[in-house]
């Protein structure tokens, strides 16, 4: 990865969780339910991501979204902080026969995308990691890397219940959706996730992508804690 400068945040500490470690990085896999190859060609289809078009993923994680825009046709750069996430992803890829993907091992702040501006950037599930100055550094990162009219789609952890209701809210979810030890993300999981880690109100991500010169197309609050979000860069 590039060198950064010292004040730069260090986007290797996720919530004390060992994504070097190949175990974690396969109950990663595992876990990741909203993340099965149907639901990524799903939104491959929705996106119209095909031949010929350029993709840049950052936050691949172990690579199924990717993997199957590269078997649309798609040229992509999957791009991760961890290397085990690399290395597992890459492996998924050869047994799938996905082969036009570059992976890069760098972060939201780090990556240096070269070549062509990409048609489609995508992050799912990932941007959390980041505290809210981050983020919009990584905004506007983002769109330097796009095409005029490209596509920003964005997935995560991003908060539309009135603030006021935070606690019932936060309780609420965790109850409705954690799963089992072995099932999925568990209640211990979740608890972790927002005591530990950056996920926003959704006000104040999209002023942010308005910032960093996107307009907004569509938006989705698909839970009271996660919202999907389709941008175009400003011409």
């Amino acid at each position: 990865m590039a060198s950064l400068p010292a004040w730069y945040f260090d986007e290797s500490r996720m919530a004390g969780i060992d994504f070097n470690d190949a175990t974690v990085v396969e109950i990663f896999d595992r876990n990741q339910l909203s993340s099965t190859p149907q639901k990524e060609q799903d939104l491959v289809s929705q996106l119209g991501i095909c031949s010929g078009h350029s993709v840049i993923e950052l936050g691949a994680g172990t690579g199924t979204f990717a993997i199957q825009a590269s078997l649309a046709g798609a040229s992509v750069n999957a791009v991760d902080i961890s290397q085990a996430m690399l290395t597992y992803a890459q492996h998924k890829a050869q047994k799938s026969g996905a082969i036009n993907i570059k992976f890069h091992q760098a972060g939201f702040l780090s990556y240096k995308h070269e070549g062509d501006l990409a048609n489609f950037l995508v992050t799912k599930a990932s941007l959390h990691i980041l505290p809210d100055f981050w983020k919009m550094v990584a905004f506007l990162r983002m769109a330097s890397m796009l095409k005029p009219n490209g596509v920003f789609y964005l997935r995560d952890a991003i908060f539309s219940f009135p603030p006021a209701e935070y606690e019932t809210a936060i309780d609420e979810t965790i109850e409705q959706i954690a799963k089992r030890e072995g099932e999925g993300w568990t209640a211990k999981d979740y608890e972790g996730h927002v005591r530990e880690e950056y996920s926003t109100f959704s006000w104040i991500i999209e002023g942010m992508l308005r910032q960093a010169g996107f307009n907004i197309s569509d938006v989705q609050y698909l839970t009271p804690t996660v919202a999907e979000y389709l941008c175009i860069k400003v011409a």
